[in-house]
Order: C-alpha cells, then structure tokens, then sequence
C-alpha cells in the first residue's frame, strides 16, 4: 500500500520552509520562496514540525523532537544521521563528518550527501561548514546558512564568514 503525502508551507524570516509528511513521520523540509499547496488535511507530525518551528523562529528550542523519515541512499542515511547530531550553536567541517561516517576519502561524498539532506534545518546540514571556516554549500542558499548561523548564535550580528 502506497502511503499518503501532506503538504504544508511554513513562512520563516528567510522564504518558505515546503513540508511533507506521511500520516506518521515527516519526510520532506526544504527552503523556498514559494509555497507548496496546503493538504486539506493535515496529520499530527506537521502539526508537531510547525510548533518546533515556531520555538526555533522564537529562539526557545534549539533541539528538534520529530518522526523523520527521509529517503535516500544508506550512506546517505548515515551522514544524515551525523548531522542530526551537531548541537545547536555548534559548527562541524565536512572533513570531521567524512571522518565520523567513512573516513577522510569520503569528504566529497559527505558534500553531496549533505547537499541533497531532504529534511534541512531539522536536520542541521546548515552547521556543517569548510574546514577553513568558510560557509560553503547550502541547497537552500549561503545567505539562508550565514541568517540561520547568526539565529543560533555561532555568527554575531555584523560578522560574516566567507562565502567562498
């Protein structure tokens, strides 16, 4: 039996954040400047991801409590689950994300993985940065990862890391 699909948007300081759900776990969250249709009805888990994400805007949750469900490849999988476990406020290189996963030869694979994260910001692949520092990738824009940053505090206001 195929499973159901909801869809909802949620307007964020920085465009929309375009959701999918099954009945019970959320499979989708990515960034966009425009809004998925809204399912008429709507399971629980949105409900859920929607209230998180008010306290995340709000500056009063920095850990997410959600079913995840998010499709991809085993390897993937695995690097998706590394990323759900970099604490707010904190930054990881893509080298040390290779290194925990695979190992080192892996650090492009790591990219692209990270880069196809299907449930982002929830899923923190924004925290994961250049070994130099530098703020590269983010499939939802640079200047979304250097706004969600500053947001958790690892960026100050009038700070920039590189784009580059």
């Amino acid at each position: 039996m195929l499973a159901t699909f909801y869809t909802c948007s949620y307007n964020t300081p920085i465009g929309y954040l375009n959701l999918a759900a099954t009945d019970t776990h959320l499979v989708s969250c990515l960034f966009s400047d425009i809004a998925y249709p809204t399912s008429p009805e709507q399971p629980a888990v949105l409900k859920q991801t929607i209230d998180q994400l008010d306290e995340y805007f709000a500056g009063t949750r920095r850990q997410f409590d959600l079913p995840l469900q998010p499709e991809g490849t085993d390897f993937q999988k695995k690097v998706w689950d590394n990323l759900y476990t970099i604490p707010f406020g904190k930054t990881v290189s893509y080298m040390a994300v290779a290194r925990a996963v695979s190992g080192e030869k892996a650090i492009r694979a790591v990219g692209a993985a990270n880069g196809k994260n299907p449930i982002c910001l929830i899923v923190p692949c924004h925290r994961v940065i250049g070994s130099d520092g530098s703020l590269t990738g983010y499939a939802g824009g640079l200047w979304r990862k250097e706004w969600l940053l500053k947001h958790e505090g690892i960026l100050k206001p009038t700070q920039q890391l590189a784009l580059f």
